[in-house]
């Protein structure tokens, strides 16, 4: 059964004691320099490991968190919408250390310097282990929420097979997706039957008419009865304990991305299914434990863990938030914890469960920023990843370009790297205009450093890259922007489709995010300051459409031709959006 409202009192209480809710006394690490910040000791009987959108990271990066990540109606003020110092106050963690810089981007150019690089397949794979051995042979699992085959050149390059490898040394138990449904559907498959795990998603289902001749009715996860393409949920025996696994993939892959790669298969967020789902589980499985592994984005996961009742834990991916504390959700059945765990390999999700009497009886959680320069190498995952790169690293390694500038994407609205981007379309397609994806991943680049064609294609690998240019009248660009603002501005979770705002080149704009649909987007003009005119037209370039395939070059070509071009990259302008009415969201630094 799940948590009841008296369990999670106390479960709350629990938290406090272990340091681990907003405002509670936490041992904060900013002064261990050493493995102290791995070692948290045993807490009950269960243990579950967390990555998500690692989006096909396998060395350590840099990745500076967001600056702008505001949030609307009953998210203001709420995580994951906090930032900053607000996000430090909020969760008690001290300024100035090494959680501080994991879990911020504050003074974040010193702070790499200082603390180094995150993740990488062979520190994480080491840090797995450990926790691992330390839960005790069979006590753990470790789950994987998806945006994992894609995200790298050479992920792009092997068509995610060098993630499939590394995830089963890895040892991953159970996953979901997103952007692996970015591949064409017989390499999903393909990928899915080389994977060790179990592949979940009880919302993806088979369209009426492929499901009269299924092409893929041998894949063992098919159900013909249910419709569904992939298995919905999985069993594993843990410690003695039954913990039931259910997935749910990105609802909105077919809009976000493009359909083309997977014509029969139908997402959505499910709500109904999913609360069938959970009570056939219960009813006909007698789990100890429920837990959900997500793709949702943590909103959506906030308001499906308030809306679904029976579940014990959602473990969320999707839209990259670094979050230490769970949040408890109350819902008709009691209340369900919901975390989510970063993005690019930076953190290890720990969730420790006190299981006993088919129900959770306490609970810790902790977030692990991976700093590689405190966890060694895993030998192993380290031969492999540098087996499976050695085919293209003289592509991978090609020196473009040295940038004065710290070169990063995530955030609402437009990042250094982005803007390097559009500066690369505009003059490929010498255009008055660039629009780039508001993609969520992409890595880091520190002043001084050599701009690799690695670092463009973190930015840019993905399976539908061609550029275009086109004329496009002022209406549609504040169409376009209007609805990219209501996808991420929407006080309706399940109203928003992932993502940030379109990133621009050669336009600054107006934004009111808390308007209405239509009524986000105020004044508009160009670089040279001449207002952008309704009825008049302009040469738009941009790339990566969701439609018909656009006949432009790949924009990772031209970007490196710009980058060629250039020699060194000291941005002088980026495209700024003025925000109207938010000046006191915690959201924004």
């Amino acid at each position: 059964m799940s948590l009841s409202r008296r369990e999670f009192t106390r479960l709350l209480a629990l938290g406090g004691m272990a340091g681990l809710l907003p405002g509670a006394a936490r041992a904060t690490t900013q002064a261990v320099e050493g493995g102290a910040l791995y070692e948290g000791g045993r807490f009950g009987n269960v243990r579950l490991l967390h990555i998500t959108d690692t989006h096909a990271q396998l060395n350590p990066i840099y990745f500076r968190e967001p600056s702008v990540n505001l949030g609307v109606g009953a998210a203001f003020g709420q995580p994951p919408h906090l930032v900053g110092v607000n996000l430090l106050k909020h969760f008690g963690i001290a300024p100035g250390g090494r959680e501080a810089h994991a879990f911020t981007f504050l003074d974040f150019d010193a702070a790499a310097q200082r603390y180094g690089k995150v993740g990488g397949f062979a520190h994480l794979a080491t840090l797995v282990k450990q926790l691992r051995a330390e839960a005790g042979l069979g006590n753990s699992l470790l789950l994987d929420g998806g945006d994992t085959w894609q995200g790298s050149g050479t992920a792009l390059w092997t068509r995610g097979k060098d993630m499939v490898g590394a995830c089963n040394l890895l040892g991953v138990d159970v996953m979901t997706g997103h952007w692996e449904f970015t591949y064409p559907d017989t390499e999903v498959i393909e990928n899915i039957q080389a994977f060790k795990g179990d592949f979940v998603a009880q919302n993806i289902s088979i369209s009426d008419t492929a499901l009269f001749d299924y092409k893929f009715a041998d894949f063992p996860g098919f159900d013909e009865a249910s419709g569904l393409a992939f298995k919905p949920y999985t069993i594993k025996e843990v410690n003695g304990t039954k913990v039931a696994v259910i997935g749910q993939a990105f609802p909105y892959t077919p809009i976000a991305n493009p359909q083309r790669f997977i014509p029969d298969w139908r997402f959505g967020i499910q709500d109904q299914h999913m609360q069938e789902m959970v009570d056939k589980v219960r009813a006909q499985e007698k789990p100890d434990v429920v837990v959900v592994i997500s793709h949702n984005g943590m909103d959506v996961d906030l308001k499906m863990a308030a809306t679904v009742r029976g579940i014990d834990v959602i473990f969320g991916g999707h839209t990259h938030d670094g979050i230490p504390a769970p949040s408890l959700v109350e819902n008709s059945g009691g209340k369900t914890l919901v975390t989510n765990a970063g993005s690019n390999g930076k953190f290890l999700g720990v969730m420790d469960l006190d299981v006993g009497d088919g129900q959770v009886r306490g609970y810790r959680y902790r977030l692990l920023p991976v700093f590689a320069n405190l966890l060694p190498a895993d030998p192993a995952m380290q031969a492999y990843i540098d087996e499976v790169r050695r085919p293209y690293l003289a592509q991978l390694n090609e020196p473009l370009a040295v940038t004065e500038t710290t070169l990063y994407r995530r955030g609402n609205f437009n990042g250094t790297f982005d803007q390097v981007i559009c500066n690369a379309l505009r003059q490929g397609g010498d255009a008055e205009i660039a629009l780039s994806p508001g993609f969520r991943w992409g890595t880091t680049v520190t002043p001084g450093a050599t701009i690799t064609l690695e670092n463009v294609l973190d930015q840019t690998a993905i399976t539908y890259p061609a550029t275009y240019v086109r004329e496009m009248k002022g209406s549609e660009l504040r169409t376009i922007l209007e609805d990219v603002a209501d996808n991420l501005f929407n006080p309706d979770p399940y109203l928003q489709q992932g993502g940030d705002m379109v990133r621009v080149g050669g336009l600054d704009y107006v934004c009111t995010p808390n308007n209405g649909l239509g009524q986000r987007i105020g004044e508009m003009r160009l670089d040279d300051g001449r207002l952008v005119e309704a009825d008049k037209s302009y040469k738009v370039t941009g790339w990566a459409t969701v439609g018909t395939a656009s006949p432009g070059r790949p924009v990772w070509e031209l970007v490196a031709d710009y980058l060629r071009d250039q020699k060194t990259i000291a941005l002088t302008k980026v495209n700024t959006t003025k925000l109207i009415g938010v000046a006191d969201n915690p959201g924004l630094a």
